[in-house]
């Protein structure tokens, strides 16, 4: 039996019901553009993955930005409605340990997906991973962190890159990006 998807509409109900502001909604709709991207690139080479599961998981991954824990807030709401594949993949979206090349998971693809996003633009690991060391205040073990899932990210790039033939940046139109 196919797992339940969320649809495109539901998402928007609940950017509704969170009051989700358009910004954060714009940078929704990017990661999960950048995430299938990707996804559908590796799907051509041997991967398979559920494609409608990472579409309404970014979509989603943001859902409740405005919440303290917005992460676990968004996941409650979409157990909730029975969506628990996307549940899954928005609670762990901000902290979670990419997989290795050979073990990649519809929750890596979206979570690449947001490291490659800054606010609706595609600008690549590198930029995104500055900004994300530009915004934190003087908190030495975050930055530890953010340094160690950069470097993971980086080889998971260099990895997918050789897989797909070409760079990620590549992908991506110059309207999607900065």
């Amino acid at each position: 039996m196919t797992a339940k998807r969320i649809s495109e509409d539901e998402v928007k109900q609940l950017y509704n019901q969170f009051e989700t502001p358009a910004h954060v909604i714009r940078h929704c709709r990017a990661v999960a553009n950048a995430a299938l991207k990707v996804s559908a690139e590796l799907n051509k080479h041997g991967h398979s993955f559920d494609l409608d599961l990472i579409w309404g998981s970014g979509l989603a991954h943001d859902i409740a930005r405005t919440s303290e824990d917005h992460g676990g807030v968004g996941a409650d709401a979409l157990d909730k409605l029975g969506y628990h594949d996307e549940a899954d993949i928005v609670r762990v979206h901000m902290f979670y340990a990419i997989e290795t090349i050979d073990n990649l998971t519809e929750k890596d693809m979206v979570c690449l997906g947001d490291k490659l996003i800054k606010e609706d633009k595609y600008v690549g690991l590198e930029p995104r991973m500055q900004y994300l060391l530009e915004r934190i205040p003087d908190d030495p073990e975050r930055e530890k962190r953010i340094r160690e899932r950069w470097a993971e990210l980086a080889i998971l790039q260099e990895n997918i890159e050789k897989i797909i033939g070409c760079t990620l940046d590549s992908l991506f139109t110059d309207e999607e990006k900065y």
